[in-house]
C-alpha cells in the first residue's frame, strides 16, 4: 500500500463528507465558508491517512497476529491517544473553530471539540483496525490457497510422471515380445525390428519428461512404430495416417496414440490373416483436436474371457494420463462403429505449439 495511494483514498473520503455537510448547511441557510470547511475535513483526514498508513506500515504484521488480551491491554489505549493526539494537531490547525464562539484558549477548543468528535476517531481508528486485520486473514488465506494449488500440481505432475514411467517398459516388453517372436523364421526382420527400437528409445529419451509435444513429433514415433508392425504383419494390415495440414504443430499428450495403435494391433489385427484394415487420423472440429485410430479383426465383445472395456495398461494409463492434463475438458470414447471393427476416439482442448514445424512427416502434408 503506497502511502500516495493510502493517503489519497482518505483526503478523497474526507472531500465527500465535506460535499455533505457544505450542501447540509445551504438546506439549512446557514452559511459558512466553503473554504474553511473543505480545508477543516481535507485536514481531519489527511492526518487519519497519514496515521493510518502508519499503522499498517509499522504494525501491520503484529495487527495480524495480535491477540484479544493485547488487544485491550495494548491496542485500546493506543487508539484513546491516537485519537487525542490527532485532535489536538487538528485544533492547533484551526484557531478559528469553532465559529461563532467567544473567544477560546486552545484547551477549551481542544475539549470541544473533543466532545464533539472523539467517539469519530474511535469508530475511524477501529474501522482501521479491523480492515488490516481482514486484510491478514485474506493474504494468509490467499497463502495457503497459492500453496495447495502448488501442491496439487506436482501431485499432477509426479502421478503423470508415474504414469509414462508405467508405459515405456509396457511399450518394451511388447515390443521386445514381438521381435522374439520373428527371430526364428525371419532373422532379417527381427534385426530390423531392433534398430528401428533403437530409434523410437532414442526419441523416448530424447523427449525426457515433457509433457507434451507437437503432433508432428508424435507422429514421427508413431510412422516408425508402424514401420515395425508392417515388417512383423507384412502384407496382412493395410496401414493409413492422415494429419489435418493445419494441425501439425497442435500440441498432444508423449506417447498418445502408440497405446491405441498397440492396443488395435494385440486384440484385433493381430487375429486376421489377410484384410487388416488400421486407420489412423487428426483432424479438427471447431476449436477441439479429435484424434481417431479405427481397426478391424475383432468387435468389442468378441472374447468374453478378455476384458473389452479398454482398462488394459495402455488404455487405463491413456485415461488417467488424459484426466490429469484436461480434467473435464477432453472426451475419450471407445466402441463398435461396424461389425467386427472397433475405433477409439479422443477428443483435446486444440492448442498450438509456439515454434512453428520446419518438416512435416510424410503423412498428411
Amino acid at each position: 500500500m503506497h502511502p500516495v495511494i493510502f493517503v489519497g483514498a482518505s483526503v478523497l473520503l474526507g472531500t465527500l463528507f465535506a460535499l455533505q455537510e457544505w450542501m447540509t448547511m445551504r438546506l439549512w441557510s446557514y452559511r459558512i465558508g466553503i473554504g474553511i470547511l473543505f480545508a477543516a475535513w481535507w485536514v481531519q483526514y489527511f492526518l487519519w491517512g497519514v496515521i493510518c498508513w502508519l499503522l499498517w506500515r509499522w504494525c501491520g504484521p503484529r495487527i495480524q497476529r495480535v491477540k484479544t488480551s493485547c488487544i485491550v491491554t495494548h491496542v485500546l489505549p493506543l487508539s484513546i491517544v491516537t485519537s487525542v493526539v490527532e485532535e489536538m494537531i487538528w485544533v492547533a490547525c484551526f484557531p478559528q473553530l469553532p465559529l461563532n464562539r467567544p473567544h477560546m484558549t486552545y484547551w477549551h477548543r481542544l475539549a470541544f471539540h473533543l466532545d464533539a468528535e472523539f467517539v469519530d476517531n474511535m469508530v475511524i481508528f477501529w474501522g482501521a483496525f479491523t480492515l488490516f486485520r481482514g486484510v491478514g486473514y485474506y493474504q494468509k488465506f490467499r497463502e495457503k490457497e497459492a500453496a495447495a494449488a502448488q501442491l496439487s500440481v506436482q501431485l499432477a505432475q509426479a502421478q503423470i510422471a508415474a504414469l509414462r514411467m508405467q508405459l515405456n517398459p509396457h511399450f518394451l516388453f511388447n515390443t521386445m515380445n514381438s521381435i522374439s517372436s520373428l527371430m526364428r523364421t525371419d532373422i532379417a526382420a527381427a534385426d530390423t525390428m531392433l534398430e528401428q527400437l533403437g530409434s523410437l528409445l532414442r526419441i523416448t529419451l530424447e523427449r525426457g519428461a515433457v509433457q507434451f509435444i507437437r503432433l508432428n513429433d508424435e507422429m514421427e514415433f508413431v510412422e516408425m512404430y508402424l514401420a515395425m508392425q508392417e515388417r512383423r504383419f507384412t502384407g496382412r494390415v493395410h496401414q493409413q495416417l492422415w494429419v489435418h495440414p493445419e494441425l501439425h504443430d497442435a500440441l498432444v499428450p508423449a506417447m498418445i496414440l502408440q497405446p491405441l495403435i498397440e492396443n488395435a494391433y494385440t486384440h484385433g489385427l493381430s487375429r486376421l490373416d489377410s484384410n487388416g484394415l488400421l486407420h489412423i487420423e487428426a483432424s479438427r472440429k471447431e476449436s477441439r483436436l479429435k484424434l481417431s485410430v479405427l481397426n478391424n479383426g475383432a468387435g468389442l465383445n468378441s472374447n468374453p474371457s478378455k476384458p473389452s472395456d479398454g482398462q488394459g495398461v495402455g488404455l487405463a494409463n491413456i485415461k488417467s494420463r488424459l484426466q490429469l492434463h484436461y480434467g473435464d475438458q477432453h472426451t475419450f470414447c471407445i466402441r463398435e462403429v461396424a461389425r467386427d471393427q472397433v475405433e477409439v476416439t479422443i477428443t483435446l482442448p486444440l492448442q498450438f505449439s509456439a515454434s512453428p514445424t520446419e518438416t512435416l512427416t510424410r503423412f498428411g502434408a
